[in-house]
């Protein structure tokens, strides 16, 4: 019998042979495989449509098209995303096209769907909208943003969850069968190891497998794995969704002013290989979309982070963001500064062809003088108050308030300053 993807001899990793052949076998995802979940009656009544696993590595996507294929009457084809083109696309098309004709169904799975590009993926799309193939794509990232539209509006996508301790360690239990009589491990080292695999099944699978090699006599003591687990790989993918729920788990525990919750989440980016200078960006756009002048100084110790950074790099950085996010935390918010400018940005878009009031203009020529371009300015430094009442907006905005500051901190004199000078003006607007 040839080799696939989902044949597992001896020799192969632990994982592979580990592989569930059924679904009551499989670990996790009770949200789709549970007795009458919408999944299980699809692969127990072999009519299977055209769909995506999406989730984190290791949490049975794979695994799940494995069972497929083994339930299911179609021809089952494994392509891999990685070491395929347009030529080996439209080779197995034409397959499927041929049995089509004779009235088989091919399924063809998809490993890593994001890696194909849109040309790619685009040759799916006529053969999965006529029926000579039934895809089905696995995916680490977010499809909405990786899987050509009109491709994925003909899948249904399955959303898979990380496992739990409890699944990752019953699925290590039924491990150890494959590993010998030799292999004997606690069940606090098995739930150690469960914990310290994040939810990925293959990762745990890997770990007992290490260990089980670098045991004396064959028992997996918690020095064993403390020796095979120098530091804890965390799921974190700069280029995915995880980078993103990250960063917006560190600006939304800033925003609460709750340093502890924000260290931990910059931590957990750091040491998961984050570049420090995209947290540290984050951290100065946070200091004026957040705080903004309720804590003026907060700009300032944004922008010294993100030079500290620059100059000195991971690790030695790690100590200025820190100081910079529980500044951050702590300090008085306020978003009016971020709101003023929404709000001008509404009224600008919709008045791009208002002209400048001429008062406003500069006038560098004689030409210019002549057609009144700066006529009634009014140079503030030439009054005793260093104000005037000279209005600056176009006419149709005349009077619009954007600024609305609040009493957070230092924007509370902000706002004091603010009614005085709305006061004056109103007084000597005639």
């Amino acid at each position: 019998m040839p080799q696939t993807l989902f044949t597992a001899p001896a020799d192969e990793p632990l994982a592979a042979r580990v592989r569930p052949k059924s679904l009551d076998d499989f670990a996790g995802q009770e949200h789709l495989i549970a007795p009458g979940k919408i999944l299980r009656r699809i692969i127990d009544s072999d009519k299977i449509p055209s769909m995506i696993f999406w989730g984190p590595p290791g949490v049975g996507k794979t695994t799940l098209a494995s069972i497929i294929a083994n339930h299911t009457h179609a021809q089952f084809i494994n392509f891999s995303a990685v070491t395929s083109g347009i030529k080996e696309i439209r080779e197995v098309m034409k397959q499927a096209e041929a049995n089509h004709n004779f009235g088989e169904r091919t399924i063809l799975f998809v490993d890593e769907i994001h890696r194909f590009n849109k040309a790619q993926q685009d040759a799916f799309l006529p053969f999965v909208e006529k029926g000579s193939i039934i895809l089905i794509g696995a995916t680490t990232e977010n499809p909405s943003f990786e899987v050509n539209g009109a491709l994925l509006s003909r899948c249904k996508v399955f959303v898979l969850k990380p496992l739990s301790v409890e699944d990752i360690t019953g699925l290590l239990r039924r491990a150890l069968a494959f590993l010998g009589e030799r292999v004997s491990v606690g069940d606090d080292v098995l739930r150690a190891i469960a914990a310290f695999s994040n939810g990925d099944a293959r990762s745990a699978l890997s770990l007992l497998e290490m260990t089980a090699a670098n045991s004396d006599n064959g028992e997996i003591t918690p020095e064993v794995l403390e020796m095979c687990t120098s530091r804890k790989s965390l799921l974190y993918d700069k280029n995915g969704e995880e980078h993103y729920n990250m960063i917006s788990a560190l600006h939304k525990s800033m925003r609460n002013s709750d340093p502890d919750a924000a260290v931990y989440w910059l931590a957990r980016m750091l040491e998961s290989g984050e570049d420090p200078l995209y947290v540290a960006r984050r951290v100065v756009r946070f200091a004026s979309e957040d705080v903004g002048l309720a804590e003026p100084g907060a700009l300032s110790m944004a922008i010294a982070a993100y030079q500290a950074c620059h100059f000195l790099g991971m690790p030695e950085c790690s100590v200025h963001l820190t100081q910079a996010v529980i500044h951050m935390a702590i300090a008085p918010k306020s978003n009016a500064v971020d709101l003023a400018y929404m709000s001008a940005r509404k009224d600008a878009l919709e008045t791009l062809a208002e002209p400048v009031p001429m008062n406003i203009r500069n006038a560098p020529t004689k030409l210019m003088r002549e057609l009144g371009y700066g006529k009634g300015y009014q140079y503030a430094h030439d009054y005793d108050e260093r104000i005037t009442a000279m209005e600056c907006l176009p006419e149709s905005l005349k009077g619009r308030e954007y600024y609305r500051p609040s009493e957070q901190g230092s924007e509370g004199r902000y706002k004091r300053r603010l009614e005085q000078i709305k006061a004056w003006k109103a007084e000597h607007g005639g």
